[in-house]
Formats: C-alpha cells, sequence, structure tokens
C-alpha cells in the first residue's frame, strides 16, 4: 500500500513540474518582451538624466529602472522578500558582501538600499552590450575589472574604494567571483574584499544572504524557472576597524553561509 501511495505521488509531483516547465515557456517570452523592452526604453533616458540634469537625475531613472525590472519578473511568478532588521547609516561609506545566485540579485540590492547609493564591483565584459545595464556600469560610479588581469583588477578596486570612501556610497561585491547554478556557496576569493575594505577605512560591512534567486534559472536561459520566492536578509552590521582583516572576511563567510537553504 505505502509503495502504491510514493509512485501515486511521485508521478503526480513529476506531472506538476513537467506542467510548470510547459507554462513556463510563454511566460518567459512574454518576460523577455517586457524585461528587453524596459532595458532599451531606459537607456537614453539615462543618458538624459546624466547629460542634462547630473548625477541625481540619473540615480533616479537607474532606481526606477531597478523596480520596474522586479516587476517584469513577477510576470515569471517570481516574488521578493528583503528582510532587513537594522537601520544603516548614511553618513559612513557601507561594503555590501553577498552570495551570488544569478542577476536577479541585483535589482532587489538596488531598489530596497537605495537611499545608500549602490554600485557594484563587476567584471567588464558587462560595461558594454547591454542597454540601460552596461551604461549605467560605465557611467554610474561602479567598478569595471578584468579577471584576467589582477593588477587591472586591483587599481581598479582602489580607484573605486577611494570613491565609495569619499562620497559614504555603499559597494556591492561578489566574493564567489561567478554565479553559483544550484544555490550551493562557492569558495570565497576574498582578494579583491580585502583590497576595498583596506582602502575603505571607515566602511560598515552588511553581509547579506541571497536565497532561491537560482531557481530563475534553472532551466537556463529558456525556460526560466517560474514561481521563485527569492529572499535577502540582511545580517548584522560590522564596523571594519574594530577587526582584524582575517577575523572580519572568516565572520563574515560564515554567517552569509549559515543563512543559505539548498
Amino acid at each position: 500500500m505505502l509503495t502504491v501511495v510514493f509512485i501515486v505521488t511521485l508521478f503526480n509531483k513529476n506531472n506538476i513540474q513537467v506542467m510548470q516547465k510547459l507554462l513556463a515557456y510563454p511566460l518567459t517570452v512574454i518576460y523577455y518582451l517586457f524585461f528587453g523592452l524596459t532595458l532599451v526604453v531606459f537607456h537614453p533616458i539615462q543618458w538624459v538624466c546624466l547629460n542634462v540634469f547630473g548625477y541625481q537625475a540619473h540615480k533616479k531613472s537607474v532606481d526606477i529602472l531597478q523596480f520596474l525590472l522586479m516587476r517584469c519578473l513577477n510576470i515569471l511568478g517570481t516574488t521578493f522578500l528583503f528582510k532587513n532588521d537594522y537601520e544603516l547609516p548614511t553618513d559612513l561609506p557601507i561594503i555590501i558582501v553577498s552570495n551570488h545566485q544569478s542577476m536577479y540579485d541585483i535589482s532587489p540590492i538596488m531598489w530596497h538600499l537605495r537611499k545608500h547609493h549602490v554600485k557594484f564591483v563587476s567584471k567588464k565584459e558587462l560595461g558594454k552590450g547591454i542597454p540601460s545595464v552596461s551604461y549605467n556600469l560605465r557611467h554610474g560610479g561602479s567598478a569595471l575589472i578584468d579577471r584576467k588581469n589582477p593588477r587591472q583588477a586591483i587599481l581598479e578596486i582602489r580607484r573605486f574604494a577611494t570613491y565609495i570612501e569619499e562620497t559614504n556610497r555603499a559597494a556591492v561585491i561578489f566574493p564567489e567571483g561567478t554565479r553559483s547554478k544550484n544555490g550551493t556557496p562557492k569558495p570565497f576569493r576574498t582578494k579583491g574584499l580585502e583590497t576595498l575594505i583596506k582602502y575603505v577605512p571607515s566602511a560598515i560591512i552588511v553581509p547579506i544572504s541571497i536565497n532561491n534567486s537560482w531557481k530563475t534559472m534553472r532551466y537556463g536561459n529558456f525556460p526560466m524557472g517560474i514561481g521563485a520566492h527569492i529572499t535577502f536578509e540582511v545580517h548584522k552590521p560590522l564596523k571594519a576597524s574594530e577587526f582584524e582583516i582575517h577575523d572580519l572576511l572568516e565572520q563574515v563567510e560564515s554567517v552569509i553561509k549559515e543563512h543559505i537553504i539548498n
């Protein structure tokens, strides 16, 4: 009897998964249509805002872009929960350290922490060819590093760190280097983070754990996964100057990974 129940349950589960994947095809087409249209429309909007009205107008356009990109994901049944029980300062530079599961990690962080003027340490390849995204990375204050050229990467992070220190803005870095395709965190590569902390001595370090973002890409780029509930959990901020660098990095990596659910 138990065997029959198990087989029926398994059959029903497989049917549901098949139906979900079939439904994902038309929803993915609709999603990419709105996603692409949003990027194309906001590219000239960003240009006008920055070149005519200046940084603040450009930032506002980027904030709205992030909000709309999240709404595009709602087409796929994607939902978001951003949990932050801490009042982060706006008069000190912030370094946000997070695990990395997909490109869809980015918009919620930028939107929910928008008052901190969030910037990214990103690979240089993203600085060209992507409407809106590339423009913001090049002109919005982020760092574009060449992962094949360690010297360039370190110099760019130093420049970026000086900018963050002087402006009291927020830098986001994903120490894994590449995205986890199944949610399991990769080992942290801490050289870039160490450099960032060294040159932003007054920084507040903010660890964030991300869960379920990888499920948006569970089938690859097409179709996309549907119904993912992506969560972001902000952990207790740490003042960099109060820790030895090794202890700080160990504590940040530990708290992030402890809250990742596979």
